[in-house]
């Protein structure tokens, strides 16, 4: 099969300025989460993929066509951008309307498929309101809207569900997967991991311009095994759950910070680690009052691939 994203030592600088080196990838079917920091090259790698911008070096096909330059594919891709593009004095139906018709669609149906994408964002009942008086999370949801309604079979997301409420996030987290489970292709970067697994195990993870590891999620977090994860807990009794803890091998260091009611766990076994911490909070509710996995965050992996 032809991959729907074939990547070829693909280049793109902005003058002096790298935006990606040498990527080489291919891509089909289900969701991939694009991971990396800020800066690292995500939006310029969607944007060459979707054919707003022309490679420096190297290719990019999508369907196995050119990317740059082929407005035919516009009809079976959708994009949503992670900037505001839109005419404010416009309502959001209006918005939609006007691409639904770029897109072909008109009459009833171009009206039906704008009432679907409303409906699917929740933003049925503030469709007459002006664009310019809607929330950032609002706006969001619109252009969500915007690169769905003519349901496209490969959809590129930069940063989608940034702004958005928890509530909202939850539902686009799950259309997002439903609308990958119909045999469509996803791509959606973030630099929140927590965001892409939600959605899916395949990640790619591209660090200043270029990709730095791609896979299953689970292979890539093996890759920082040699490392200790750290667990920063609060609580009035934190000094009591490091007492009971440190007899065991599940700590190779803990930091204790009394003036805040903190501790700090290093463990090298993170999952019997927070087994043990399930048992000691069942037997002593009030010892432990919050867990935060300190590191388990993408610059944390980051840091740790690139042993900084």
């Amino acid at each position: 099969m032809t991959p729907v994203v074939q990547a070829d030592k693909l280049s793109k600088w902005y003058g002096p300025v790298l935006g990606i080196s040498e990527v080489s990838l291919a891509v089909s079917g289900g969701i991939h989460g694009l991971l990396g920091p800020n800066g690292a090259g995500k939006s310029t790698f969607l944007k060459l993929v979707s054919g707003q911008l022309r490679p420096s070096l190297g290719t990019i096909r999508v369907f196995g066509q050119p990317a740059f330059g082929n407005p035919g594919l516009f009809r079976r891709m959708g994009f949503c951008p992670d900037v505001d593009s839109y005419y404010l004095e416009l309502s959001g139906q209006e918005f939609l309307a006007a691409l639904a018709s770029l897109h072909g669609f008109s009459g009833s149906e171009g009206r039906e498929r704008v009432a679907a994408a409303l409906e699917r964002v929740g933003l049925t009942e503030a469709a007459g309101r002006r664009v310019r008086a809607y929330s950032y999370g609002m706006r969001q949801r619109l252009r969500l809207a915007g690169s769905t309604l003519h349901d496209p079979e490969f959809l590129l997301l930069d940063e989608p569900l940034r702004g958005i409420d928890p509530l909202w996030r939850i539902r686009i987290v799950r259309w997002i997967r439903d609308y990958a489970t119909a045999g469509r292709t996803v791509i959606v970067s973030s630099h929140i991991l927590s965001e892409i697994e939600s959605m899916t195990s395949q990640i790619i993870l591209i660090h200043q311009g270029k990709i730095f590891a791609e896979g299953d999620v689970s292979s890539i977090r093996d890759m920082i095994e040699a490392h200790p994860h750290q667990i920063r807990l609060g609580g009035p009794r934190v000094r009591e759950v490091a007492r009971e803890l440190l007899g065991s091998d599940l700590v190779v260091r803990v930091e204790l910070d009394d003036t805040k009611g903190q501790a700090v766990f290093q463990t090298r076994h993170r999952d019997r680690f927070f087994s043990r911490l399930t048992e000691l909070a069942a037997s002593h509710p009030d010892w432990i009052a919050e867990v935060e996995a300190a590191d388990d965050n993408l610059q944390a992996v980051f840091d740790y691939l690139v042993k900084r």
